[in-house]
């Protein structure tokens, strides 16, 4: 098996299963949070990432206030909750099992890819993306089909611009990627593309070992533009202003500005961080001091 071929695979599928999450969604999907419900997204790793940028979705969609919090660091007095939608790929995840124990008596909704696991077990519906489950540690398309899926089933169905999200990350894949001839990476978001920057630097970080961080686009220039400078790239998701690119541009950086769709540019990044990878001599199917979920001793 050559390097990084079981990631691959993962990343090129994610058109496949963006469409099947899309009907998924459109034929309606029981459990899931309804309109004026008051809902807690909770996950650890990439599926925190994942519930924050849900959570912003759903109120910017009207659905009623939603919060995101990491499992691990639920604060000692909580708002009272509607429902809690427990996010995980493999259900095994101490941390998250330990909080959705904690929440007894709110209904909790489990998105799981691993089915009849030990989250399946303590949830009141689970909602099925084993199609989109993963072989690979580092996660890729589960995050983004749950995106796809919350999204379809936010706007109502599948709208134009939710209809045109599988041939926007066909594009992803299909696009150049910059050279990954880099010392530092740093990725930009805006609004509900913030935690898609941090989920896209985790990735490299994850897969390659590589300096990479993320900002909310508006705050990179309020300190952290000065390690900036000749190897640094700056990738953004969405649009920037030409003032804050031309400054970027003056430390010597270099500016990625891509597709306009968030998770399309997640893709190509999916494949830089494999690019990346390669580049430093390690396997992105075999990323370092990482298991496929963290199971913690009692």
């Amino acid at each position: 098996m050559t390097s990084s071929t079981v990631t691959l695979a993962e990343i090129e599928s994610q058109p496949r299963t963006w469409q099947t999450a899309m009907e998924q969604a459109a034929a309606g999907i029981s459990g899931l949070p309804a309109p004026g419900e008051r809902v807690l997204a909770i996950g650890c790793g990439t599926s925190f990432y994942a519930a924050s940028a849900y959570a912003w979705l759903r109120e910017a969609a009207g659905h009623g206030h939603t919060d995101a919090m990491v499992a691990s660091e639920l604060p000692p007095i909580l708002r009272p909750y509607d429902r809690v939608v427990a996010i995980s790929r493999s259900g095994a995840s101490s941390e998250l099992l330990d909080a959705v124990r904690r929440l007894t008596g709110t209904p909790v909704t489990a998105v799981l890819g691993e089915q009849g696991t030990a989250l399946a077990d303590l949830a009141d519906v689970v909602v099925d993306l084993s199609y989109a489950d993963e072989k690979s540690v580092v996660q890729t398309r589960f995050p983004t089909t749950f995106l796809v899926m919350m999204r379809t089933a936010l706007a109502g169905g599948i709208t134009d611009e939710i209809s045109g999200l599988p041939l926007a990350a066909t594009e992803a894949l299909e696009s150049e990627l910059p050279s990954a001839d880099i010392r530092q990476l740093v990725v930009l978001g805006h609004g509900w593309a913030e935690p898609i920057a941090a989920e896209a630097a985790l990735k490299v970080r994850e897969s390659a070992g590589a300096w990479a961080e993320a900002y909310a686009i508006g705050e990179y220039r309020h300190g952290p533009i000065s390690v900036a400078g000749p190897g640094t790239l700056v990738w953004v998701l969405g649009r920037i202003e030409d003032d804050l690119k031309s400054a970027i541009e003056a430390t010597g950086a270099t500016v990625e500005v891509g597709s306009p769709e968030p998770l399309a540019e997640l893709v190509r990044l999916h494949r830089f961080a494999v690019q990346l990878a390669d580049g430093n001599g390690r396997d992105a199917d075999r990323p370092h001091h990482l298991s496929r979920s963290v199971v913690l001793s009692v």
